[in-house]
């Protein structure tokens, strides 16, 4: 059993399972092929084992780590039959990605004494942002938290209204300026607002522009700064948003954006519509960052709750 206990229900665990189909199919098909008639754990099953850890998009690094502990297990143990493959695959898996520190809180609760709990979510364009918040907010909603959102993306209407849809799809309050305003202005703005109201979780959308990392870093750090002469220790998290169905691409986007501000948690979205989702492996691994949610599907429940034992099972799960 997870640690998340009976808050990872059957309803979750469907979406889970189908959102890594495809994954999935591709994957476990290439571990059967590697152990096909084999009795023992040799050379040959390790390297098409690996082919498939690459071939799931897992990345080079990741993957030469999971092999180079299986064969310290197989050299330990002596003998290892293929059968015992999987669980040992499962378990190493398990083992490269990181645990989140805020585990007793994270069924879309909030830790206690901070209120509002502020969220600064990050990312380009295109990955599922604006729609990641909205399903952020329906979720806090849901737990009963009152939620505030903030368009901070001022350089592109469309974010603008993208957000304010949501905001009115969920029901939840919106602060906006004009296209153009001063994105710090707009969190200060909403921050204050949040206070105000007694609200109990603020969600503040940013340009999702990597073209000039250093011009980002600025950005970022002028809206954390203004955030602060409200409430001194927010944002109590920065949220990178990272489209999943990119693969390798995503992990070299969690690069720059960690390297341009601290993101402290991660969420990986369009993994139901990919074979590529061992990326998130590989972006947990190398940037030793917690993966916080997942994106299985278009419907608003369908952001779900990261649980590293839930997903390495229905990973290996059969059908």
């Amino acid at each position: 059993m997870s640690f998340l206990g009976k808050l990872f229900g059957r309803k979750e665990k469907e979406s889970l399972d189908q959102g890594l189909q495809k994954t999935k199919e591709g994957f476990l098909s290439k571990i059967t092929k590697a152990i096909a008639g084999k009795s023992t754990v040799d050379e040959e099953v390790l390297d098409n084992l690996e082919d498939a850890l690459v071939g799931a998009d897992v990345g080079i690094d990741t993957t030469i780590q999971i092999i180079k502990r299986i064969e310290a297990r197989v050299s330990r143990d002596k003998y290892l039959g293929s059968g015992e493959l999987n669980r040992i695959l499962q378990e190493e898996i398990q083992q490269v990605l990181v645990d989140a520190p805020e585990q007793s809180y994270r069924n879309f609760e909030t830790p206690a004494g901070i209120k509002p709990y502020v969220i600064l979510v990050v990312g380009v364009n295109g990955v599922g942002k604006t729609t990641t918040i909205g399903k952020l907010a329906h979720n806090y909603k849901k737990a009963g938290h009152e939620v505030i959102l903030g368009a901070a993306d001022t350089f592109r209407a469309a974010a603008v209204d993208q957000l304010t849809i949501w905001s009115e799809r969920v029901g939840v309050p919106i602060v906006k300026q004009a296209m153009g305003s001063d994105p710090s202005a707009v969190a200060f703005d909403t921050v204050q607002s949040a206070v105000a109201k007694n609200a109990g979780v603020v969600i503040i959308d940013t340009a999702g522009r990597l073209h000039n990392k250093a011009h980002l870093m600025e950005e970022l750090g002028k809206i954390k700064r203004v955030i602060r002469k409200v409430i001194p220790d927010a944002p109590h998290e920065v949220l990178l948003v990272l489209d999943g169905s990119t693969g390798q691409n995503a992990l070299e986007q969690a690069r720059q954006f960690t390297a341009a501000t601290d993101v402290s948690a991660l969420a990986i979205t369009k993994l139901d519509g990919t074979a590529k989702g061992g990326v998130v492996l590989a972006i947990a691994n190398q940037l030793k960052i917690p993966v916080k949610y997942i994106g299985v599907g278009e419907k608003m429940e369908d952001l779900l709750i990261f649980d590293k034992h839930e997903f390495v099972d229905s990973l290996f799960k059969a059908d």
